[in-house]
Formats: C-alpha cells, sequence, structure tokens
C-alpha cells in the first residue's frame, strides 16, 4: 500500500557501544556471524565493520540471537563471487543511543542512481555501456532555529563536529524501517526567507547504502 510521509521520525545514533569481534559470517540468504559472547538482543541495530567491501559499513538489525552468533536480518551474502567465503571477519558495534530529531522539514536525498561509462572500441562504429557502480547518497534536510539548545539539535552539531560514525534511522507511520550508516554535516547558519520559519540546514552523507525493512 501507498504511504506519504506525514508522521515520519527520524533518529540518530549519538552513542555506540565498545567493538566485538567478529570471528566470521556465514555465506547465507542471511548472514549468521560469529561472535563470542557478544551480548546482543533481537532487536538491536549494529553498524558492521567487515573485509567484504559490500558489506562494511552497513546498518542491520540483529535476529536469531544465540551465546556465540547472531543473524544480520536482510544481509544477503550467499553470491561467493561478492562475498568470498572466509573473507567477512571484522568487527559490529550496536547502536546504545538514539536521539529522535524533531521540527525537521524539507528532507531531500540525491544519489543512489547507477554510473555509467560510455566506451567505443577502434574496430567499431558503436560506443558501448559500461555499468560503474553507484553514486553516494546524501539526504539533506532544514530543522527549525529555535530548537538550538534541544538534545536533537545538540546531537547533530556534536556528531557534525567529530565527525563521528552514525546511524540514521527512518521510522514511518506504518512501521517500514530505514537504516543509513552516514556521517552527519550541520550548517548552523540562519535561513530566513520572509514568511517561511527560521532554518537552519543538516545533511546526511552516506557511507554505504541503506537497509531497508517492511512494516
Amino acid at each position: 500500500m501507498a504511504r506519504t510521509p506525514t508522521g515520519t521520525i527520524h533518529s540518530v545514533a549519538t552513542a555506540l557501544a565498545a567493538a566485538k569481534t567478529i570471528s566470521g559470517i556465514s555465506n547465507a540468504a542471511e548472514a549468521v556471524v560469529s561472535s563470542t559472547a557478544h551480548g546482543y538482543s533481537n532487536g538491536d541495530i549494529v553498524i558492521v565493520y567487515s573485509g567484504w567491501g559490500r558489506l562494511n559499513f552497513r546498518a542491520f538489525r540483529i535476529k536469531s540471537v544465540l551465546t556465540d552468533s547472531f543473524v544480520l536480518e536482510g544481509a544477503n551474502t550467499s553470491n561467493t563471487d561478492l562475498y568470498s567465503a572466509g573473507a567477512g571477519s571484522g568487527s559490529v558495534r550496536k547502536v546504545t543511543t538514539w536521539v529522535d530529531l524533531d521540527r525537521t522539514m524539507n528532507h531531500s536525498s540525491s544519489g543512489g542512481d547507477s554510473k555509467v561509462v560510455n566506451v567505443k572500441f577502434l574496430e567499431s562504429d558503436v560506443e558501448i555501456v559500461l555499468n560503474d557502480g553507484f553514486n553516494a547518497v546524501q539526504r539533506t534536510f532544514d530543522m527549525d532555529a529555535d530548537m538550538i539548545g534541544t538534545p536533537a539539535y545538540a546531537a547533530l552539531k556534536t556528531l557534525s563536529d567529530t565527525d563521528a560514525d552514525t546511524v540514521v534511522r527512518r521510522r514511518a507511520k506504518s512501521g517500514a524501517l530505514s537504516l543509513l550508516p552516514a556521517k552527519v554535516s550541520f550548517n548552523e547558519e540562519e535561513t530566513l526567507s520572509d514568511g517561511q520559519a527560521v532554518t537552519v540546514k543538516g545533511s546526511f552523507n552516506a557511507q554505504n547504502i541503506s537497509t531497508r525493512y517492511a512494516a
């Protein structure tokens, strides 16, 4: 069913737990992570730092927790051409603190589009098009400038000033969830437009692709 953005809540991760070592990740439709005495629970959100570039700096929700392993919900690592067997080890960090971003508006996204390269071989009269990955994703937004002094404003300023790793969580009224690993840029210069609220600007600069979960 179609939905509108009304009622969507954005949050940022302001604290990450100490890293837990990943001794291995399985090649499976949903990857099983081996991590001794990790202490995580079902529903926790983590950032994965992995030897697999396609999985590195991705954010996932955890399920099927056992003492020394857990599943990254929705992480399909079954293709061994893309995820070389035995090469996915690294570390993982759990989000421990979220701060909701109140009084934001004008959210927009750019990037994520496929990149191509036009190539013409010497013996041919016709160019061909080669796929060359995807553009980086960036999300931008405005915030009520009078939010200064609130936890949301302080969180964005600190994440921007420290260039810290974070996860942007987007929760729709329907229950749909999006997780984007990102760095924050926050511009405190006020924008004044007659007849409109005074705002400041922020952006989420993606470090990998988002992970989406249905309602």
